[in-house]
C-alpha cells in the first residue's frame, strides 16, 4: 500500500501551483521583427488573439534581425532547458545538426494536425522535414520572379517574354546609353551569389546541388545560366560592377529606370514601384519566370527558388503542448490570409483565392503559379555556407572571364563535392 504523508501532499500541490503559474506566463516567441509586424500589424487585426483567448497565455515576441535571430535560437535550442516556446527558422537553417535540437512534428500532426495541411504548398513542408522527422511548420515565404520596366521594353519595342531565351535577347535590346549618358542595362540582380544564379538556372530545370546532394554545376541547366551571364556582361548589359550590387543597390537601379530587367524575389514588387523613390512607379510588372523553350512541355513556369521561414519547438522547451497550439493558431486560413493582407508571403493555395488579397497583390496569380513548382535553391546541409562561398567564387571568375563557364564549373563540382560526404 502506497501511504500519501502531509509532506508529499503539500509538495504534489505546490508542484500542481508552479505548474499553473507557469501555464500563465506569456508564451515566449523568438522571431524576426516582421513575423511580429504581420501577425500583430499596428491598427490590424492580431492574429495571436485567439490562441490567448483560448489558453489565456498572452505572447510574448522577442525579435533580432536575420543573423542576430540564428545565433540567439541556436544558443536557446543546445540549452538543457529553454524558456523559449516557439523559434522562427529559415529553411537553409534546418540541416541534419541543427534539425536534432528542435522537437519533431509529426505526433503533433498525427494527433492534432494543423488546418487543412493539404492545402499548404507541399514544396514549403517538405523543406523543413530532417530526415524522417517534421521539425518545422512553413508561415512565410519569398519566392523569385521576373521584374519588367514596362515603359523601357516599350521605349525598345521589345514583348513581354515568354521564354527565357526571349528575355535574354529583349535584355540585350534593352541595354543602351540614353541621351544624357546614363547607361541602362538589361538584366541585373545582386551578385552572382548561387540563390541569385539559380532562378536563371532553373528556366532550364538547373540546379547548384541536388536534393540528393549531388553538385551538378558543370550540367547544362547551371553552364547555361553561367554561360549567359558572361555574354550579357561582355555586351554591357548586365552591370560592370555586379560583384559588390546590393539588393538595396539593384532597388536603386530600378526604380531609377537603370534596369530593363530584375530578377529577385516577387515581395520586391511593391519596392520597384514605390511612387515616392522613382519616375518608374506602377510600371514595373512582375511574372513568373519563363521557362526555356525547350523546357515547356516540362514546365509552364520556370520552377524558381523559394525560401522560407518556419515554426519550430525546441527540443528542451517545457511548454509543447502550448507551443504547437500557438503553430496551429498562426496557421489557420484566416491567420494566414490576415497576415498576407499585412505583408506576409502566404504558404497556402486558398489564400491566393481571396479577393482582398488579390486586389492588393497584382502578381498573386504569377505568384501562385511559381509555389506550384518551386524548390529551395540548395538542400540544408551543414557545409552549405562554406559552398556557397565556393559558387560566388567560381561564378564570378567565370563572368569576369578569367575562367571559361566550363572551367569554373568543373572546378566548383570538385570542389563542393567533398563537402557533401
Amino acid at each position: 500500500m502506497i501511504r500519501i504523508t502531509r509532506r508529499a501532499t503539500l509538495a504534489g500541490a505546490l508542484a500542481a501551483a508552479a505548474s499553473a503559474k507557469a501555464q500563465g506566463n506569456p508564451l515566449v516567441v523568438l522571431a524576426h521583427r516582421v513575423h511580429q509586424t504581420v501577425a500583430v500589424p499596428p491598427g490590424g487585426p492580431d492574429v495571436t488573439a485567439a490562441f490567448t483567448k483560448a489558453t489565456g497565455v498572452p505572447v510574448q515576441w522577442i525579435t533580432f534581425d536575420s543573423n542576430p535571430l540564428a545565433e540567439r535560437l541556436m544558443r536557446e535550442v543546445s540549452l538543457p532547458e529553454t524558456q523559449v516556446d516557439v523559434g522562427f527558422l529559415v529553411n537553409t537553417q534546418v540541416v541534419p545538426r541543427v534539425g536534432t535540437l528542435f522537437e519533431p512534428l509529426d505526433p503533433f500532426m498525427a494527433r492534432d494536425p494543423v488546418d487543412d495541411p493539404a492545402d499548404i504548398f507541399p514544396g514549403l513542408i517538405s523543406g523543413m522535414r530532417v530526415g524522417d522527422r517534421q521539425v518545422g511548420m512553413p508561415v512565410r515565404h519569398a519566392s523569385s520572379g521576373l521584374h519588367c520596366n514596362e515603359a523601357i521594353l516599350a521605349e525598345r519595342g521589345v514583348k513581354p517574354p515568354t521564354t527565357i531565351e526571349e528575355m535574354i535577347e529583349g535584355a540585350r535590346r534593352c541595354s543602351f546609353r540614353r541621351d544624357d549618358g546614363s547607361r541602362v542595362v538589361g538584366l541585373v540582380m545582386p551578385g552572382v551569389t548561387y540563390p541569385n544564379v539559380i532562378d536563371l538556372a532553373r528556366a532550364w530545370n538547373g540546379d547548384f546541388i541536388t536534393a540528393d546532394f549531388r553538385c551538378v554545376a558543370d550540367q547544362p541547366g547551371m553552364l547555361n545560366a553561367i554561360r549567359t551571364l558572361r555574354a550579357l556582361f561582355q555586351e554591357n548589359a548586365f552591370p560592370r560592377n555586379f560583384a559588390t550590387l546590393t539588393s538595396e543597390d539593384t532597388a536603386v537601379w530600378v526604380q531609377q529606370g537603370r534596369a530593363a530587367f530584375v530578377l529577385q524575389s516577387m515581395g520586391r514588387n511593391r519596392i520597384f514601384n514605390d511612387p515616392k523613390a522613382g519616375p518608374y512607379a506602377g510600371k514595373i510588372k512582375t511574372v513568373a519566370i519563363p521557362a526555356s523553350a525547350s523546357m515547356k512541355d516540362t514546365f509552364a513556369v520556370a520552377p524558381a527558388k523559394v525560401e522560407f521561414w518556419g515554426m519550430a519547438i525546441p527540443r528542451h522547451a517545457t511548454r509543447k503542448e502550448l507551443s504547437w497550439q500557438f503553430i496551429k493558431t498562426m496557421l489557420t486560413k484566416e491567420a494566414t490570409l490576415q497576415m498576407a493582407l499585412a505583408g506576409n508571403g502566404p504558404v497556402r493555395n486558398s489564400t491566393y483565392e481571396d479577393a482582398g488579397f488579390r486586389a492588393k497583390v497584382p502578381y498573386a496569380d504569377e505568384e501562385r503559379r511559381v509555389l506550384k513548382v518551386a524548390r529551395v535553391p540548395m538542400p540544408a546541409f551543414d557545409e552549405a555556407a562554406r559552398a556557397a562561398d565556393l559558387f560566388k567564387e567560381e561564378a564570378e571568375a567565370a563572368v569576369l572571364g578569367m575562367k571559361t563557364p566550363e572551367e569554373a564549373m568543373a572546378s566548383l563540382v570538385r570542389r563542393v563535392t567533398p563537402l557533401l560526404g
